[in-house]
């Protein structure tokens, strides 16, 4: 069974690093030929790798080819991939709710070889740190504009389904709180340098603010890093929360320079191979459902990001038995039970 990725980041990132090695490790526990291609944030390059898949000699082409919706560029992926008879499927970020998702249509109906998707409850990420960073806020008494306290949002981008709903999430928590308010939205398209550019302006624009919350760990330490060329000193007068688990954003999360992390669903793609595993042998996810959406983040404290440090500071996931996971190999398994926690010693 040969499975290709096109992973949507650099190879030297780190959450799509990770992301990578953890698909490696459940492919050799499951007997699977993994194949990676990185597409460096660059949609152009997206699609040159779909290109070459779909056009090698049918003996080559892959099995199955997993994609993430980055950008919404998944229907035209699928589209090249499914004219050249190869099955995919989305991880990471499903199709979305936009003209793009709507391009693409369910899975299973307009292309037949899609066969379907599995995505971390992206809203959970934004909801939980926008929570815990507005508790924290409170308890320091940050100062209040009318009566609020005002909160500069450094978003990833206005198109990929992950994106969307961590802002959402996000949004959610404000509205609950009713004490806080978002004077200014950017998107710094997931660019920790582009995040300190724009976070340089905003300090200057919005002067009272001291609440930042950053779509990713990279932009919230660049926004951090800017913070602190200001002679400010994140965690104690100002407080940023961020998403992914780098080993520099679990430091400064520990350190209590950052004031909280959400994190753990790099191993969706992992959990896409059991699933793609089962389905070449019989066993078909449609059980659960074709789009699945699984809360696979937790929002990292002081211990555990200590915990996970310690555990996998080396990208190294060999020692977790991602076969245990499969219907097919363990058939009393009636519903997935995949998780961050899982892997956790």
């Amino acid at each position: 069974m040969s499975v290709a990725f096109i992973n949507p980041g650099y190879a030297n990132g780190t959450y799509w690093f990770t992301a990578s090695r953890s698909m490696q490790a459940a492919a050799e526990d499951l007997g699977i030929s993994l194949r990676i291609e990185y597409a460096s944030r660059n949609y152009k390059l997206a699609l040159e790798h779909t290109r070459t898949l779909a056009g090698l000699p049918p003996a080559q082409r892959p099995d199955y080819v997993i994609l993430s919706n980055e950008f919404g560029t998944a229907a035209e992926m699928v589209k090249l991939l499914s004219d050249a008879g190869i099955k995919t499927f989305l991880a990471f970020s499903g199709r979305g709710s936009g003209a793009a998702g709507a391009e693409l249509g369910k899975p299973r109906q307009q292309f037949p070889l899609w066969l379907g998707s599995l995505e971390p409850r992206a809203s959970d990420a934004g909801y939980l740190t926008g929570q815990a960073l507005i508790a924290q806020a409170r308890r320091a008494g940050v100062p209040r504009i009318h009566g609020k306290m005002p909160m500069l949002v450094i978003g990833g981008d206005r198109s990929t389904p992950t994106s969307v709903f961590r802002l959402q999430g996000l949004y959610q928590a404000v509205r609950e709180a009713g004490d806080v308010i978002v004077v200014q939205e950017v998107m710094a398209a997931w660019d920790r340098q582009r995040a300190a550019r724009q976070a340089s302006w905003l300090y200057r624009r919005h002067p009272q603010a001291r609440m930042v919350w950053a779509g990713s760990d990279q932009m919230a330490m660049g926004a951090m890093a800017q913070w602190r060329a200001r002679g400010g000193q994140p965690g104690k007068d100002a407080f940023f929360s961020g998403i992914n688990t780098s080993p520099e954003a679990l430091q400064s999360l520990s350190d209590g320079s950052m004031t909280t992390l959400a994190g753990g669903h790099f191993v969706t793609g992992a959990w896409a191979l059991v699933m793609l595993y089962d389905y070449e042998h019989g066993k078909d996810f449609a059980s659960e459902g074709l789009e699945l959406q699984r809360p696979l983040f937790v929002r990292f404290d002081a211990a555990l990001a200590q915990r996970y440090l310690k555990a996998y500071s080396d990208a190294d996931f060999s020692r977790v038995d991602f076969a245990s996971y499969s219907k097919v190999k363990n058939p009393a398994i009636q519903r997935y039970r995949f998780s961050f926690q899982a892997l956790l010693p």
